[in-house]
């Protein structure tokens, strides 16, 4: 099933109103852009572009409930509105994702960052008292979401920030369903996760949650072979490799969605981007620059990190360090055999190709991805660390199909025993998590990197610079 646009439900509506209740020249409406906090007596006229799950919560004063819709008028103005307990059960089954309504009696406060999904700088909140009722015969007005496309080579100044973001890419991959426990409540939730890439020729990983997870992800796993392309609204930015994206109760994702930036994407995919090489946003990050503010974050020692046995025993946690790779064994197992589709392992299947339980297919070829580990060293000490597909290219310079195939050449001193040899001792700096997991009754910590960046010795000189003029303060 594809979610379905404010504008889609509107057509589909068009037919079959109810004749207006009141006339629509009988009232002032307002514009939405004309709203501040400190007016009091207003009414607008919206559509609802975008409803939020009922939600509850549990905090010092008590449980409670709310919901939020966006809602956006005449003039393609877009505000957020709030409705808490009493107000929440009563306008919830009111409101209906893309119909028109007037509204009067709430108000307006400073919208907050964290929990904006529009751009506006207000919010609006309505109690119950306030007035709404359903608009009819209104299928021209406001016809559509409003998005604000990030491009994903400019999604790193928003890593951790507070405002959500707009994303519109290709889809590359599509893992089959998970499922996640909350730790808050033992939940479990579903999740699936799918990479998508645009015309910057960069790509990220979105995390898709609960019913979007079910219902539009299964789609998207369906139709993954025909590369499709989602337009996805109000996502969070979060530091998992780098940069990642997750969607929250309000997020709304369109599959091939009617919008100039969808048609202009497809014929750039169709005509160059799907044969061009494209790398992941988050183990590109350049540290100098506001996007790669994480690598030097949380900038500890590697000592700091394997003397404290405790670290990661309740939840991954995350560090950045500036480290050489010392040493990978060449006789490891470096990689594995992934599906082209969604990176799970595959099985070699009955006959011939490679069976993938994820997708639930046979395919001819499949490819070869990363799963190694390395020793890394600094001024401090020695340890061991993790290293996925992403992340090891960026340590080796080649993909693992690459080096299997220099592994397969005869030789004393081949050239995958060189290419191993030229990786060591070439400064990088990596995010990585700490986690503490116990195997045969005995705990041992895990460190992963999760992203991996070339030292910029300038952007490196001013952190010291900074970080001594710390010291001297204290």
């Amino acid at each position: 099933m594809v979610s379905k646009s404010a504008a889609q439900i509107v057509h589909e509506q068009a037919g079959n109103m109810a004749p207006s209740a009141r006339m629509a020249m009988t009232r002032r409406v307002h514009p939405l852009v004309s709203l501040n906090p400190y007016q009091g007596n207003w009414t607008i006229k919206v559509r609802v572009t975008n409803k939020g799950t009922m939600r509850t919560y549990n905090n010092a004063r008590g449980e409670g409930c709310v919901f939020n819709v966006e809602l956006t008028d005449q003039d393609g103005t877009q505000i957020q509105a709030t409705m808490f307990n009493e107000a929440a059960k009563k306008f919830f089954e009111k409101f209906e994702l893309g119909k028109v309504y007037y509204i009067s009696k709430g108000s307006l406060r400073v919208a907050n960052k964290q929990f904006k999904t529009v751009q506006n700088d207000y919010e609006m909140t309505l109690n119950e008292y306030s007035e709404v009722e359903e608009a009819s015969n209104e299928a021209a007005f406001v016809p559509e979401i409003k998005f604000n496309f990030v491009p994903i080579d400019m999604l790193g100044p928003h890593v951790n920030g507070k405002e959500l973001v707009d994303v519109i890419g290709v889809v590359q991959n599509v893992s089959p369903t998970m499922s996640i426990r909350r730790k808050s409540n033992n939940e479990s939730i579903p999740k699936r996760d799918i990479t998508i890439a645009d015309e910057t020729k960069k790509t990220v990983v979105v995390s898709l949650w609960g019913e979007l997870a079910t219902g539009v992800g299964q789609e998207l796993l369906d139709i993954a072979d025909q590369s499709p392309i989602v337009a996805i609204k109000s996502l969070k930015v979060g530091d998992f490799q780098g940069v990642s994206l997750s969607t929250l109760s309000r997020s709304t994702i369109l599959v091939n969605p009617e919008l100039p930036e969808a048609q202009k994407l497809r014929s750039w995919y169709d005509s160059e981007g799907k044969g061009s090489s494209l790398a992941s946003i988050g183990s590109g990050m350049n540290p100098a620059k506001n996007g790669g503010r994480s690598m030097y974050s949380d900038r500890v020692t590697l000592s700091h990190i394997s003397e404290d046995p405790s670290l990661g025993e309740d939840k991954p946690v995350f560090f950045s360090v500036k480290a050489f790779i010392s040493s990978i064994r060449p006789d490891q197992t470096m990689w594995y055999r992934a599906c082209k589709t969604c990176n799970k392992k595959v099985t070699e299947a009955i006959g011939s190709g490679y069976w993938c339980e994820g997708c639930q297919k046979n395919d001819e070829e499949c490819s070869l991805r990363y799963i190694l580990v390395a020793r890394v060293a600094d001024v401090s000490g020695e340890t061991y660390l993790s290293l996925f597909n992403e992340e090891a290219e960026r340590v080796l310079g080649c993909s693992a199909d690459e080096l299997d195939k220099l592994k397969s050449k005869d030789g004393d001193e081949n050239e995958f025993q060189q290419k191993l040899k030229e990786a060591t001792w070439v400064p990088h700096l990596f995010r990585v998590s700490v986690t503490l997991n116990e195997y045969n009754n005995e705990k041992r910590k895990r460190i992963t990197a999760r992203a991996v960046a070339p030292v910029d010795f300038a952007a490196e000189s001013r952190f010291l610079l900074e970080d001594i003029s710390k010291m001297k303060a204290s």
